[in-house]
């Protein structure tokens, strides 16, 4: 047997009830209390009025008792003589000597302590009156039941019609709770049609403010999973193409090699394709952790050191170390730039090996400075203006020394994208002369 289901219409419906009713209740209660001091208070003041009335009735019976009374008590004719007759009372002297008592009167009624005010008995309230000239005192008893019972109506009549209500608030405010919850369906349907092929923002209409901002929280959560998953494809698509190739060529070297009793030549070839192989899949990585999802850093980096650190990496090169040259700025001339360090080092790091691999041998330098700025500047043939627009596609080959140019570039724009920087591309450069010159201008740290 399925356990019926626990839904968010249920769980307000049930709260609310919950709350309303114990509002409802302590309310009622209120009113109870209020409404039976309000009772005490009619009743106590009808007691007074009562007790001020019969007192001069009982003392005139009294004096016109019969001579040969003595101290015996007198009883008050009953209501056919007397209509007052049927409230208890009695007239007593300070010494509690009862002088007269109303017809069906009890002692055990009036057995309160004698002074003037109120008192209670566990079944009766008594109101003892003295009387301003004579040293005498009337005690007037009211039944508590009667009291009670007006307390009892009153809160029967409040209890009743809560208790009616309830069931029909509940159907009334469960089916309040769906109809407001519809639009929390339909975000939630909204969410289930996402997938791989389907990653779109969610535009519902007239979201209430909680609910728009879960829709925003999961647009943008969409966006940066269609973000990954664009990465991921790219990945996949650039080393497809990027591979191919280098893959290929290793593969035919080797067999070369085995069909000719391994030739050095042939090895040595293969040893190249694979080198090739081992430098696209390093860039695939870096293109690949460049356009990421994950945020960078943002901190100070001083650029001076950035570059130094770059430039001794390829120093250790013999090839490199007579062609690179490192320019820096004084000291008091460097400025900070706001950004992340290691992928900043690997922008840097691709255009220098760009430059060094496309600039036809030519010197090549690093330059930091003026200000946030870092550039590389080969003093190679260049590129034709028509090219330029193009280097920073990916896979495209103008011809085959250029080869390779387009991937290495797409990592430092993406890289100088997500740091807000400027990436500009010169050939010849500004200064004169010819090569190319790519100047990456920062965003100075605070």
């Amino acid at each position: 047997m399925n356990a019926p289901r626990d839904t968010l219409a249920g769980r307000l419906t049930r709260t609310l009830i919950l709350w309303v009713g114990g509002v409802w209740l302590a309310c009622v209660l209120g009113v109870v209390w209020y409404v039976g001091s309000e009772i005490n208070y009619n009743f106590d003041s009808e007691l007074v009025e009562v007790s001020h009335r019969l007192l001069d009735v009982a003392l005139e019976h009294v004096d016109h008792a019969p001579p040969g009374a003595g101290r015996a008590t007198l009883v008050i004719p009953a209501p056919n003589s007397f209509p007052e007759a049927d409230v208890p009372f009695q007239l007593t002297t300070p010494d509690s000597r009862v002088l007269a008592r109303s017809a069906g009167a009890e002692p055990a009624q009036f057995d309160v302590p004698l002074a003037p005010g109120f008192a209670n008995t566990p079944a009766w309230r008594v109101y003892t009156l003295r009387h301003p000239a004579r040293d005498v005192f009337l005690q007037v008893a009211d039944p508590l039941r009667e009291r009670r019972e007006a307390v009892n109506r009153t809160l029967v009549g409040l209890i009743v019609p809560l208790v009616a209500v309830l069931p029909l608030l509940a159907l009334l405010l469960r089916r309040i709770a769906r109809r407001e919850l519809h639009a929390l369906d339909q975000l939630a349907h909204e969410i289930s049609l996402r997938d791989g092929q389907q990653l779109g923002p969610i535009a519902l209409p007239a979201l209430p403010h909680e609910l728009r901002s879960v829709e925003d929280h999961v647009n943008r959560l969409l966006q940066r999973l269609s973000g990954a998953l664009d990465v991921e494809r790219a990945l996949a698509a650039n080393a497809a193409h990027e591979l191919r190739t280098p893959l290929a060529v290793a593969r035919l070297r080797l067999q070369t090699a085995l069909e000719h009793g391994l030739a050095r030549s042939d090895v040595q070839a293969a040893l190249q394709a694979l080198q090739t192989l081992s430098h696209r899949t390093e860039k695939l990585l870096q293109l690949s952790r460049a356009e990421s999802s994950a945020p960078l850093a943002r901190g100070s980096v001083d650029l001076s050191r950035l570059a130094t650190t770059v430039a001794q990496e390829f120093w250790q090169d013999e090839r490199a170390a007579d062609r690179l040259d490192l320019v820096l700025p004084a000291p008091h001339e460097a400025t900070p730039a706001l950004g992340d360090f290691d992928a900043l080092a690997i922008a840097l790091r691709n255009l220098v090996e760009n430059a060094l691999h496309y600039g036809a041998g030519s010197a090549v330098e690093i330059r930091v400075g003026p200000g946030a700025q870092l550039a590389v500047r080969d003093h190679g043939p260049g590129v034709v203006p028509d090219q330029l627009a193009t280097l920073q596609q990916r896979h495209v080959r103008h011809n085959a020394s250029r080869t390779g140019y387009g991937l290495g570039l797409s990592i430092v724009a993406t890289i100088a994208h997500k740091h807000g920087a400027e990436l500009t591309l010169a050939s010849p450069p500004p200064d004169g002369g010819t090569g190319l010159e790519v100047r990456l201008l920062l965003q100075p740290a605070a």
